[in-house]
């Protein structure tokens, strides 16, 4: 992974962030994208500390203009784009099905799933030119089973892990793997939003096999590996991470 250039959407908290310092500490160069100037600078200070070279780029993945900029800047800075991924994500609006609205469904699926095409669009057409590359998509637990109260952010996972696995289809005539990580309950400021108190997060991690929370460079692990050339034959795959939580 040495000299490799890794694009990371969401990479200022919890799982990108983990990937981002993980790639880095292996020699790659680290372009992370999000929307808070500042707190990108201060990542960039730490991961140029442990790696050859890091950016921050401030994009929406929800806007076409943005993505397409950031992977051109990203190809006219570094001259290539080895590996991404593609961690931008929400909660959305938890409660029941009937409660939800076109407004909630957006704010859920403009960022979960429209960003993803979005990005895989463009990060795709650099590889496919390319003749080669690498994408991860970050799906969750959720992309494979329902849950009550969490419809939207359900629903966009499941459109997560099928845009995955079409596009490795696609990809795959070219030279390109196209796998996602499902994540399952990790330590986050999204897991603490999404459970919303002390008790319901103890109530779900009771419910895991291991009885914890996973970390989030746990997480960055099976990222990285997925990257890798360890993983050389896997493409349209979804590797769960859960602690167990999918093996019943």
């Amino acid at each position: 992974m040495v000299g490799w250039v890794v694009l990371i959407t969401g990479g200022l908290t919890g799982i990108g962030r983990a990937a981002a310092l993980a790639f880095a500490k292996e020699g790659s160069i680290v372009v992370v994208a999000g929307r808070r100037n500042e707190a990108g600078a201060e990542l960039v200070k730490e991961l140029r500390a442990c790696g050859p070279e890091a950016e921050f780029m401030n994009a929406d993945v929800r806007k076409e203009g943005d993505v397409r900029a950031l992977i051109d800047k990203t190809v006219a800075r570094f001259g290539r784009l080895d590996v991404a991924i593609n961690n931008a994500g929400t909660e959305g609006t938890s409660g029941p099905l009937t409660e939800q609205t076109p407004e909630t469904y957006a704010a859920t699926f403009d960022t979960n799933v429209l960003g993803v095409l979005l990005c895989m669009k463009h990060e795709l057409r650099v590889m496919k030119s390319q003749g080669f590359g690498n994408i991860v998509n970050i799906s969750s637990t959720m992309g494979s089973r329902g849950a009550a109260n969490a419809s939207l952010y359900v629903a966009s996972k499941h459109a997560v892990e099928g845009l995955t696995k079409s596009g490795a289809l696609e990809a795959a005539a070219f030279s390109v793997r196209v796998n996602a990580v499902a994540p399952g309950p990790v330590e986050t400021s999204m897991l603490d939003r999404f459970t919303g108190s002390p008790d319901r997060k103890s109530g779900l991690l009771a419910s895991i096999p291991l009885r914890r929370a996973g970390k989030p460079e746990e997480l960055a692990d099976a990222i990285l590996f997925l990257a890798s050339d360890k993983a050389s034959f896997i493409t349209g795959h979804i590797i769960s991470v859960n602690g167990g939580r999918t093996a019943s």
